[in-house]
């Protein structure tokens, strides 16, 4: 069972239908890519389960450009289906992955209009541990950090802002201050082949610690409004409804609809569940 959690890096990628939890692939190069997925209406059927050894996961923030360009690859692949196998593809989506990175890149650095801060965070596991049981993964998503050789397996954005662009804007906080405490998730998603180990809850609980040390108060995730999967992963994650997509707005982008779902860090005294 795939499940993606929030919108792509805001880049350009045409819509694929995805078993994720949160994917926000809106054709505006500066729109997060994660939020697309998750919103998708088709369910794709589940690979059979591959447990993981936890205690050789990783969730943490991305470090270098080397990790980043890994986590783009993830989220084409994740998104678009393309695997290394797949003919004819190879090129496109060499385009789709340096699209997804320049953009990604560019917000981290500050460098995209209408964000603030914006940290991008990953799952990783050792290549030897996902090589045994997802090859075209291991060398689709690796990179190296401190001389080791890793695999992302899962990965979202949290974007400080007042809103993501052609999304539902979020209410929480009102006032002067807003830009600095309303943040977003973006992007979130988990390789298929290793969902259902707890990756996606593992994400966001990190998710929810940084974005509390960026100082924002009110974090929102946009969902589509008949992925069960993701909606109750993310009222796993202590998310409520707040408003809902109107109907001409998802037709005249030619999406299903979205919900926005909130959830309060300002009195959480344990953002990490």
């Amino acid at each position: 069972m795939a499940i993606l959690f929030t919108p792509f890096s805001y880049s350009l990628f045409p819509k694929k239908s995805n078993y994720n939890c949160n994917n926000n692939n809106n054709n505006n190069n500066n729109t997060p890519i994660s939020s697309f997925v998750i919103c998708s209406s088709q369910q794709i059927s589940s690979p059979s389960r591959i447990l993981i050894d936890k205690s050789l996961l990783s969730v943490a923030e991305a470090k270098s450009t080397n990790e980043l360009w890994a986590a783009s690859c993830l989220r084409v692949r994740t998104f678009y289906g393309f695997h290394n196998e797949t003919v004819n593809t190879q090129d496109h989506t060499k385009y789709l992955t340096e699209r997804e990175f320049e953009a990604l890149t560019e917000r981290i650095a500050g460098k995209r209009v209408g964000f603030g801060k914006v940290s991008c965070i990953n799952a990783t596991l050792p290549f030897s541990e996902v090589s045994n049981v997802a090859n075209d993964l291991s060398t689709s998503c690796n990179f190296s950090h401190d001389n080791v050789d890793l695999v992302v397996v899962g990965t979202l954005d949290v974007n400080q802002c007042i809103r993501l662009p052609d999304e539902i804007t979020g209410m929480k906080p009102k006032g002067i201050g807003a830009d600095f405490a309303r943040g977003y998730l973006s992007n979130v998603c988990v390789a298929g082949e290793l969902q259902r180990n707890g990756l996606g809850y593992a994400l966001i609980s990190k998710a929810k610690m940084v974005a509390k040390d960026m100082g924002i108060s009110d974090l929102y995730v946009h969902v589509a409004i008949d992925n069960e999967p993701a909606k109750k992963l993310y009222v796993k994650c202590g998310f409520v409804h707040e408003s809902e997509e109107p109907a001409w707005q998802a037709r005249f982008l030619d999406r299903p609809r979205r919900l926005l779902l909130w959830t309060d860090l300002s009195n959480s005294c344990d953002v990490s569940m």
